[in-house]
C-alpha cells in the first residue's frame, strides 16, 4: 500500500512540474506568435483557466497527504493485530500439541515486499 501513495504522490508532482512548464511554454509561444490573436479565445484567458487547474491538483495533493498518512497508520495497526493473532495461534498450537492443517501468508512480514 505504501508504494501506492508513493506513486500518487510522483504522480501529483510531476503534475505540478508539467502544468508548469506547459504555462511557460505557452506564455513563451504567445508573446512570440501571437501577439495580436483577434477573433480568438484570448490567450490570457487560456492561461488562467491552466492555473486554476493547476490550484486544482495542487488542492488535491493537498487533501491526499493525510489520507496517504493516515492509510500508513492503519496497515501498521492491522499488521500489529494480525501478527499478534498469529502469535496467539501458535502459542495455542504448542499449548494443545496440534497443528492447524490451513496455511497462512504472512502478509505484515517485514522480510517480505509491501504490495
Amino acid at each position: 500500500m505504501e508504494a501506492e501513495v508513493d506513486k500518487l504522490e510522483l504522480m501529483f508532482q510531476k503534475a505540478d512540474s508539467d502544468l508548469d512548464y506547459i504555462q511557460y511554454r505557452l506564455e513563451y509561444e504567445i508573446k512570440t506568435n501571437y501577439p495580436d490573436s483577434a477573433g480568438k479565445k484570448n490567450p490570457v484567458t487560456l492561461l488562467k483557466e491552466l492555473s486554476a487547474i493547476k490550484s486544482r491538483y495542487h488542492g488535491l495533493h493537498t487533501r491526499f497527504k493525510p489520507i496517504a498518512a493516515e492509510q500508513k497508520e492503519t496497515k501498521s495497526r492491522i499488521c500489529a493485530t494480525f501478527n499478534k493473532t498469529m502469535t496467539l495461534i501458535r502459542e495455542l498450537q504448542k499449548q494443545t500439541d496440534l497443528e492447524f492443517a490451513g496455511c497462512f501468508l504472512v502478509i505484515c512480514s517485514p522480510s517480505l515486499p509491501n504490495r
